[in-house]
Formats: C-alpha cells, structure tokens, sequence
C-alpha cells in the first residue's frame, strides 16, 4: 500500500475515533444530563465524521486502487494528492474550530479549503480513471 494511502487512512480512523468519542460524550449527556454545551459538538460531530472520517478514508484507498501508469512513475502527479491530504486536513480543522467557536468566517473559509481539496484530488485521480477491460492508463489521457 502506498505511503500516502497508508497516512490518508490513518488519519481517517483518527477522526473516527474522535467523532465517536463526541458522539458518545453527546448519547451520554442525553442520558444523564451533565453539561448543555455538550450538543454545540453536534455539527463538529457530523462534520468530522462526514468530512474527516468518510472522505478522507474514500480518498485514501481510491489512491491505492485505482490503476497505475505503466511508466516508471507508477502513480502520476503525486503533489496534486499530497496537497489535497494536507489541505483538506488543514481545512477541517479551520471548519472545526469555526464551527466550535461560531465563527462563521473562519467555517466558510474551512469549506472553501474542503473544496479546493476534492478539486487538487479530482485532478490527480481523473487520470487514473479507466474503463473495465479498457486499455492501460497513460499520463496523458486527460
């Protein structure tokens, strides 16, 4: 498994296991009521599950199983992937702590981030992209 992939993944599970986390600390308060800011994590919930958990881990092995060039640099325009892993990180975070904080620019901005993202890694995989049974994908197929 390639190195990105394997940090992609990692990193996924790590959202996992915090939005778990919030939404067990979110179950509980429903239970026995201890604090009523617990359920401002409600959107941080559902936008690090959605965004950091599902979307990081779908990008993760989407880079690991899509078909490889036949040239030496079997995976293309790796930048392109290494910059969406750091900038949708970087932009969840901003999302996160706008979020939390209620501060709206700074959420729109995390969005924006979150976009521009998915765009950097539709431009790396697009290439990659070939037919069942189609013919070997080269570099300058886009």
């Amino acid at each position: 498994m390639p190195r990105l992939s394997v940090w992609m993944i990692r990193t996924a599970l790590i959202y996992l296991g915090v939005g778990f986390f919030f939404g067990g600390l979110m179950l509980f308060n429903k239970g026995i009521p201890f604090d009523a800011l617990v359920w401002r994590l409600l959107p941080v919930h559902i936008e690090i599950l959605l965004l950091g958990w599902m979307l990081q881990l779908a990008m993760g092995t989407a880079f690991w199983i899509t078909p490889r060039f036949s040239s030496p640099s079997r995976y293309g325009r790796v930048h392109l992937a290494e910059a969406a892993y750091v900038l949708l990180n970087a932009a969840l975070l901003m999302g996160i702590i706008g979020q939390w904080s209620s501060n709206q620019m700074l959420a729109a901005s995390g969005r924006v981030g979150i976009l521009l993202a998915g765009l950097c890694f539709a431009l790396y995989i697009v290439p990659r992209i070939k037919p069942l049974g189609g013919a070997q994908a080269e570099k300058g197929d886009l």
